[in-house]
């Protein structure tokens, strides 16, 4: 049975908020310190700093694609709809892994962290990958004038999703840090126009 999309869209929409929203709780106010070591305790939590901007710029940059995707889908169906509940059950679950690296940054077990905080991502990824390629298989769930330039340059886009999100769990096994740098990267590079990937 196929229906509008625009309660899939509304129901996401709300989900990606809230989830980007909690993100914040994991940053603490620290309490009453001593005189003159406010400051210091404020820069020592730079992990929680660096981990709330990257799982906020991503989950973020998730919004804005979820968003792109649904302006070329335009009909919807039950697989749809299942797809799309994983996918939104990956965004909610993100505070998690983003307090536990947070935390571990820095300490024993920061390599736990990461790998479960870029391995959330890499799963989200495949999501992502499987509700495009299900709405776009010979047209599915696309309106009747979608642009199939526009298609071919989100799935070129989308396609190193899976893989490079791997790459960044492999490096969390050595550096968490640097396994937080290069997600931001990630985020910066999904978050660009699809239609960058033209070649005139």
């Amino acid at each position: 049975m196929e229906s509008e999309t625009t309660r899939t869209e509304a129901f996401s929409d709300g989900v990606f908020a809230i989830a980007i929203t909690l993100l914040i709780l994991e940053v603490k106010v620290p309490r009453h310190m001593p005189e003159g070591k406010l400051w210091q305790a404020l820069l020592e939590q730079w992990p929680s700093y660096l981990a709330f901007l990257t799982s906020f710029f991503t989950i973020g940059v998730m919004w804005i694609n979820h968003h792109r995707l649904f302006t070329l889908i335009r009909r919807c169906d039950d697989a749809l709809l299942f797809i799309n509940l994983m996918l939104l059950l990956g965004v909610t679950w993100i505070p998690f892994p983003t307090a536990l690296l947070a935390e571990y940054v820095g300490h024993p077990g920061a390599w736990i962290g990461a790998v479960v905080y870029s391995g959330s991502f890499f799963v989200i990824a495949i999501i992502f990958q499987v509700l495009w390629r299900y709405s776009t298989g010979r047209g599915r769930l696309l309106g009747d004038d979608y642009d199939r330039d526009m298609v071919g340059w989100i799935t070129r886009q989308y396609t190193p999703g899976p893989f490079a999100y791997l790459a960044t769990l492999i490096v969390g096994i050595f550096s968490a840090t640097a396994c937080l740098i290069l997600n931001m990267l990630l985020a910066v590079f999904f978050a660009l126009p699809p239609s960058i990937m033209r070649r005139k």
